[in-house]
């Protein structure tokens, strides 16, 4: 048995691969205060779906994929530990200057942000080191030694080393790794040339703080993890889900915590991939998680799923530069448990805010009071009460109808239905606005590309996103309610290596680059070697980070071979350049020379015999409503029809107005929608167009 969780901010997805190569699903309320906890909890509750005893279960598993957001709450919340940065003498600002750029530069009301790392705890370490390697001052080892013991005084719990050139030449960082290990044993340390090899020196620092500063927390978590896993019963590998779209053994990322920012999100995009392609034969598709507290937005662009550098946490330029290269997901606070509220000028807003798993919605009757957009669906008739998560979790659609009327219907003087409408539409435009931030971001029309909806939610308003993107069409797939679990079920186990190399295309180095290429291979086949090893296929994928003279910013080029030795090899670089600038910025430069930065290997291991994604549990129940009256704009009350996912057969068409609905989760076909069961199981909707 394999299992893969994903953990949210409202549930604990979970999905259990048996011998057969069958999925089976299940969903639990996650524990915040104890996401571990919540993670056993879900265990249990697919223990008692599979009728059998928990032990018993875990005891046939062979590997555990687990998906967290612990690393990025922790960076949120301030509960990283506290962490010192050591930097070139005379370079003590890096991160307070950080890099250029204003989301509003008329707007002098908004504080200056503070950086990662406070000012004092930095350290100047005398030293210095060129651009070409070669030595301009030694390093001052006596002066190491006394920042040191001014470290221990500052009782700082990790620290990060970033030096100037360490990525040409890391003689000096790698000797104050060993003076921290010899004189400040067990406080965990990052050295910026073996976790980040890039030429930009704040991104290069940012990354080395947030890695070095998650490093006793997340040792511990993941430590937690694998051994109450153990004491569950479970004897096989634990693999954790990373930013990059893969997974990682535990003890592993321990070592570099810094990939488990993006856990969970990364998944999505692999299982979309995957849907797109065997749904709708498309190559080009928009993957929408809808969970509980966040909607993450990602792309797939002819095969590829993005990655980006520009990865911040919280609002760009005023939060925090991870400079770390991750899939490119854009998250909004728009989600299931999205709070509905009026502002002082009358104006309705869903989220950010979110009623989350505890107290969650009105409807769950656990202290939650204001209105959700669970609650608005559930007052519409979109969703059946007695049937929320397979009949497990009853809803009060009274307490819905309650919290909607005080604090959206009368601020608003309008009916419940039409306040719970507009809680829907705002929350679809909040939706749309995303995707077309990425996807315009990316060079993607979304009118021609294929939306899949996954998570919880998503299909209570999909429908109406690809109504209004203009999509051809939308995939729900039957594990759609678990994407991200399901993504990581299907993932492979990979790594990631780079180095610089600078060179231009009228000037290139080929012997350089050469062996710059051949230095990342050999680490690739280390990896397989030992991490990789007895994995089922192998691949090698080489990158170039490159640009048009004098561009600041590169674009990652895949390179066709392994190799780049010839004229031919640098002739095919030089087109696909063209081609990626001109998808992402809709022109090309062939009269100007390219410069490549930098080179990037991408090594992944498959240890999953077969893709895909068939359940084993889903058996459709009866109806016992095959009719409800269920509320549309513009429609009113309209006597609709109810379908079970399960039971819908390839090749007969579905035509809104109708609801469609799992054990896991809801589709709601709005009037002109139409459906169709694919033979994958997915749901194919062509959306109406108003």
């Amino acid at each position: 048995m394999r299992f893969a969780v994903d953990t949210g901010g409202t549930f604990t997805d979970l999905i259990i691969e048996d011998r057969n190569g069958q999925l089976n699903m299940f969903k639990s309320p996650t524990i915040p205060a104890d996401p571990i906890s919540g993670v056993l909890e879900a265990l249990q509750v697919a223990a008692n779906g599979l009728g059998l005893e928990r032990r018993a279960m875990l005891e046939q598993g062979e590997m555990f994929i687990y998906g967290t957001t612990h690393a990025i709450n922790a960076i949120i919340t301030g509960h990283t530990a506290r962490t010192a940065l050591l930097v070139p003498e005379g370079h003590r600002d890096i991160l307070t200057l950080r890099e250029g750029g204003r989301l509003e530069p008329f707007n002098f009301t908004v504080p200056y942000p503070e950086p990662f790392v406070p000012r004092a705890l930095t350290w100047e370490i005398p030293g210095r080191l060129l651009a070409d390697g070669a030595e301009l001052e030694a390093l001052d080892e006596q002066a190491v030694l006394q920042t040191i013991e001014q470290l221990r005084q500052a009782e700082v719990q990790a620290v990060a080393v970033c030096l100037l050139w360490s990525i040409v030449n890391p003689a000096h960082e790698l000797r104050i790794g060993e003076l921290l290990e010899a004189h400040l044993p067990g406080v965990p340390y990052t050295l910026s040339h073996q976790l980040n090899p890039i030429p930009r020196e704040f991104r290069r620092a940012s990354s080395a703080c947030i890695d070095a500063s998650l490093k006793p927390m997340m040792r511990a978590y993941m430590h937690t993890l694998v051994q109450r896993l153990r004491d569950a019963g479970f004897p096989g590998r634990v693999v954790v889900v990373t930013s990059q779209g893969g997974v990682m053994d535990a003890e592993h990322v321990a070592e570099a915590p810094i990939h488990l920012i993006n856990s969970g999100p990364s998944m999505a995009p692999i299982s979309g991939k995957y849907f797109a392609l065997a749904d709708e034969g498309a190559d080009t598709a928009i993957i929408a998680d809808t969970g509980g507290t966040t909607y993450d937005v990602s792309l797939v662009r002819r095969g590829v799923v993005p990655r980006s550098q520009e990865t911040w946490i919280g609002a760009p330029y005023r939060g925090i530069m991870t400079g770390f290269p991750s899939v490119d997901v854009k998250s909004v606070g728009a989600g299931g448990g999205s709070i509905a509220w009026v502002d002082d000028g009358g104006m309705l807003h869903v989220g950010p805010q979110s009623a989350g798993a505890a107290p969650g919605p009105a409807c769950y009757r656990r202290g939650g009071e204001q209105p959700t957009v669970t609650d608005a669906s559930l007052a519409l008739g979109y969703i059946d009460p007695d049937f929320f998560l397979g009949g497990k979790m009853r809803l009060d659609a009274q307490a819905s109808r309650d919290a909607i009327e005080q604090y959206v219907a009368k601020p608003l003087g309008m009916s419940i239905e039409d306040a719970a409408a507009a809680i829907i539409t705002v929350a679809t435009e909040n939706m749309v606005q995303a995707i077309n931030d990425i996807t315009i971001n990316q060079g993607i029309n979304p009118r021609e590309a294929v939306l899949i909806g996954g998570g919880g939610a998503a299909g209570l308003n999909s429908a109406l996103i690809a109504r209004r993107l203009d999509s051809p069409s939308l995939v729900i797939p039957q594990v759609g309610a678990t994407m991200s679990a399901a993504g990581a079920m299907m993932s492979e186990l990979t790594s990631h290596f780079q180095r610089t190399r600078f060179t231009r295309t009228d000037s290139f180095d080929f012997e350089g680059v050469s062996a710059t290429l051949a230095s990342l291979l050999a680490q690739c086949k280390e990896f397989i070697a030992g991490p990789g090893r007895g994995s089922l296929q192998q691949t090698i994928t080489f990158w170039a980070e490159a640009r048009y003279q004098e561009q600041v910013w590169e674009l990652e080029v895949p390179l066709r071979g392994l190799e780049l030795s010839t004229t031919q090899h640098l002739d095919e670089l030089i087109e696909d350049f063209h081609q990626v600038h001109e998808d992402v910025f809709a022109i090309r430069d062939t009269h100007c020379a390219i410069e490549i930065v930098g080179w990037r290997a991408t090594v992944a291991c498959r240890i999953r015999a077969q893709d895909g994604a068939t359940l084993a549990n889903a058996k459709a129940g009866p109806i016992e409503q095959p009719i409800r009256r269920a509320y549309f704009a513009g429609h009113g009350y309209t006597e609709t029809k109810v379908e079970r996912f399960e039971a819908m057969q390839p090749g007969n068409p579905v035509q809104g107005p109708a609801i469609i609905e799992s054990s896991f989760t809801t589709v709601v076909l709005n009037p002109g929608d139409t459906a169709e069961r694919r033979p994958s199981g997915s749901l194919s909707i062509i959306p109406g167009r108003d």
